[in-house]
C-alpha cells in the first residue's frame, strides 16, 4: 500500500514535466485564479486520509497540514497569477514556507513513530507538488527548467560528477567525514542501480527542485546570473546540511562539502536546459558515497 501511494504521487510529479500540461495549468490559473485554493484542499485531504489509515489522524495534525499547504497558496494568490515582474520577496517567503517546516520536522510529535517514515515521504511529495503547482502553474516563474532532459543535459551531469567527485572524496577523507573506500557490500549492477534509483527519486530530485529550480533560480532571476549568486545558492545548500549527521551537530564538515557540491550542482544546472542534469549529478555523488564509502 505504501509503495503504491508513493508511486502514484511520483507519477503525478513526473506528469508535470509535460510542457503542455504546464501551459494548460498556467492558462487555467490565469483565467480563474481562485482555483489555486483547490490545491491545498486536495493535498490536505490526501494527507489526512493517509494519516487516518495509519492511525495517526488528529484535528491538530489536520490543522497543521492545512496551514502548511494553505499559507504558501494564500501568499501566491495575494500577488496574482504569473510573475510578470520576475520573482518577488513574497515568492522567496513561499519557498521558505515549503522548505523549513519539513527541514525541522514540524508536527512530528503529532504522528506515532511507526507512521512517521511513510507520512514523512508523503509530506515531501506534497511539498514538491505544491511547489511545482505554485511556481510552474500559478506564478509561472521562469528558469525552473522542470522539463525532460536531452542527451547533453545528462552528459553535463556525468561530467560534473567526474570532475567534482575526486575533490569531494579527498576533502571528505581529510575532514574525517567519510570512511576509507571499501568494496560495495552488494556489488551486483542490479543492487547498485536500485540504490541509485532510490537516491535519485527520494533525495536528489526533491533537493534539486528546491535548491536549484527554486532557490538558486530565484536568486539569479532577481539579482543576475553571476558567480556571486551561484556561491550564495551553494552556501544556502551547505547550511541546510548543518543539522544532518552522522557527525555531531552542527555538522560543519557536512556543510563544507555540501557547499562545494552545491556550487558544482548549481553550475551544471546553470549550463543545462533541464534540472535533471543536476539531479543526475547529485544522485551519482550520493550513491557513490552510499555504496563505496
Amino acid at each position: 500500500m505504501h509503495w503504491l501511494v508513493l508511486t502514484v504521487l511520483l507519477a503525478v510529479v513526473v506528469a508535470l514535466l509535460s510542457l503542455v500540461l504546464q501551459d494548460r495549468m498556467r492558462a487555467l490559473f490565469a483565467s480563474r485564479p481562485p482555483l489555486i485554493f483547490a490545491v491545498p484542499a486536495v493535498l490536505t485531504a490526501l494527507f489526512c486520509g493517509l494519516a487516518a489509515q495509519e492511525g495517526a489522524f488528529s484535528i491538530g495534525l489536520a490543522l497543521l497540514v492545512l496551514s502548511y499547504t494553505g499559507a504558501p497558496v494564500l501568499i501566491a494568490f495575494a500577488q496574482g497569477a504569473a510573475a510578470l515582474k520576475g520573482p518577488s520577496w513574497p515568492d522567496f517567503g513561499i519557498i521558505l514556507l515549503l522548505w523549513l517546516p519539513l527541514e525541522f520536522s514540524a508536527g512530528q510529535q503529532l504522528i506515532p513513530r511507526p507512521a512517521q517514515g511513510f507520512l514523512h515521504s508523503v509530506a515531501y511529495a506534497i511539498a514538491i507538488l505544491l511547489g511545482l503547482t505554485i511556481f510552474l502553474g500559478f506564478r509561472a516563474l521562469p528558469g525552473m527548467k522542470y522539463n525532460l532532459p536531452g542527451p547533453r543535459d545528462l552528459a553535463y551531469g556525468v561530467a560534473g560528477f567526474v570532475i567534482t567527485a575526486p575533490v569531494l572524496i579527498v576533502l571528505g577523507r581529510l575532514l574525517h567525514f567519510i570512511p576509507a573506500f571499501h568494496p560495495a557490500l552488494h556489488p551486483s549492477p542490479a543492487a547498485i542501480s536500485r540504490t541509485f534509483a532510490m537516491i535519485f527519486v527520494g533525495t536528489a530530485l526533491p533537493e534539486e527542485i528546491l535548491f536549484r529550480s527554486l532557490i538558486q533560480n530565484w536568486c539569479m532571476q532577481r539579482y543576475g546570473f553571476t558567480v556571486r549568486m551561484l556561491l550564495v545558492a551553494g552556501f544556502i545548500f551547505g547550511c541546510a546540511h548543518l543539522d544532518n549527521g552522522p557527525q555531531p551537530l552542527p555538522n560543519w564538515r557536512y556543510m563544507i562539502l555540501a557547499t562545494i557540491a552545491g556550487v558544482a550542482y548549481g553550475k551544471v544546472f546553470q549550463r543545462s536546459t533541464s534540472v535533471f542534469s543536476s539531479v543526475t549529478f547529485h544522485a551519482l555523488v550520493d550513491a557513490t558515497k552510499h555504496v563505496f564509502f
